[in-house]
């Protein structure tokens, strides 16, 4: 569900590039070298839920989806405590997790994905490094496609809703609202071939199957060229700004749709484990799991440090492409404005509601059989998620 992008041409366009790219969902490629398991921290108090001693691991290491951001992994990023280790060869960001300024006792490792990892799935890298202890998937749809293959367990949802849109120019086409009305006309949609979502729109006659081209490489040139006359996949934290404020050529507002509004009720990325460590990790995660719920909500509430972090991480790290400050302040505005980032039907962050997993199942199981990546047998949604680890009490507050 990932693929790659090149640089834009153009001025200021190589920095939308890497916005663009964020939540790119197929990657495909090689491995990295193993590194051992982890050994736990020393014992440390049962009774603190910030005290991770004992129970964790002493490096807490967490594979990221992408390059360093504030939008999917930024609580993570929030918890790194003062002065981190930067491995720039690597791309790798260590510190002790400290949790509203006291110390849990372990190191916090987060690592790079896409090009760091020569753009291989996250669900890949875990069977690849067994010293990884959590991995950030593409989002929920690549936890059921691999889930015969290289299974993996969401212990979390870090974003609520999967923030995948169409756009298109409103003034070119004011009659279109939804993509629905694109499916009624023959105007060309480019998307990243490869999308799951974009063979359920197909599939469920919300766009016809001879005006979609999946040849789409994620260059705002395209859009531009075609003076608007196309729809282009992208993504709502990213591509509302880029082509308003980072495509010169063009400058102009675009409308869009969620593809979740579509009725494609991806899950943003989550965050995983090895089916097979749960019982190994379960004492750590009833601990962990809810530090990373409260940092989502205390992220959004002040981003600012961590969009400090995430820049620096990323000039660090030399990237092709930059994030830049007004990029990722737009970022956390769409992420509380359309709720990507929110809580469930009920008051909880990070919780997965059982029965719209089993809707992404259904409709995702017969695309992947399609494809000849049957899921696997008897597939369930207690198979690709679990709330065991969630604390109900923590979620985002109105207003």
């Amino acid at each position: 569900m990932r693929v790659r992008r090149p640089r834009h041409a153009g001025r200021n366009t190589a920095r939308a590039t890497a916005i663009a790219a964020l939540f790119l969902l197929l990657a495909a490629c090689t491995g990295t070298q193993q590194a051992p398991q982890q050994k736990p921290a020393a014992s440390g108090d049962p009774n603190d839920p910030t005290d991770l001693r004992g129970v964790c691991p002493a490096t807490v290491v967490v594979q990221t989806q992408w390059t360093p951001h504030i939008t999917v992994e930024g609580g993570m990023y929030h918890l790194l405590g003062a002065n981190p280790a930067i491995d720039v060869g690597r791309k790798r960001v260590s510190a002790p997790l400290v949790v509203r300024g006291k110390d849990t006792g372990v190191t916090l490792e987060l690592r790079a994905g896409g090009p760091a990892i020569g753009f291989t799935q996250s669900s890949a890298q875990l069977y690849t490094d067994p010293g990884i202890t959590l991995g950030v998937l593409g989002g929920m749809d690549e936890g059921i496609q691999m889930s015969a293959t290289q299974p993996t367990l969401a212990v979390m949802a870090l974003l609520e809703i999967h923030p995948q849109i169409i756009l298109w120019d409103p003034a070119t086409y004011p009659a279109f609202h939804t993509i629905k009305d694109i499916g009624r006309t023959d105007t060309k949609v480019l998307y990243f071939g490869g999308n799951t979502y974009m063979e359920y729109l197909v599939g469920a006659g919300l766009l016809k199957r001879s005006q979609v081209d999946g040849s789409y490489d994620g260059s705002p040139s395209h859009f531009v060229a075609a003076g608007g006359k196309a729809a282009v996949a992208g993504y709502a934290n990213a591509e509302p700004y880029i082509y308003e404020k980072d495509v010169p050529q063009w400058g102009k507002p675009v409308k869009y749709q969620l593809v979740y509004d579509a009725g494609y009720p991806n899950y943003g990325p989550p965050l995983v484990i090895r089916p097979a460590d749960r019982q190994k990790l379960a004492p750590c995660l009833r601990k962990l799991i809810p530090i990373f719920q409260q940092a989502q909500v205390d992220v959004l509430a002040e981003p600012g440090p961590t969009i400090d972090l995430t820049l620096r991480l990323n000039q660090a790290y030399k990237v092709a492409t930059q994030y830049t400050r007004p990029s990722s302040e737009f970022s956390v505005r769409q992420m509380k404005a359309l709720k990507l980032a929110g809580n469930g039907p009920d008051d909880t962050v990070g919780n997965f509601d059982t029965a719209r997993v089993q809707r992404l199942i259904d409709i995702t199981k017969p695309i992947f059989a399609k494809q000849n990546k049957p899921v696997k047998d008897g597939l369930r949604p207690s198979d690709v998620v679990t709330n065991d680890f969630i604390d109900p009490k923590i979620g985002y507050r109105a207003g």
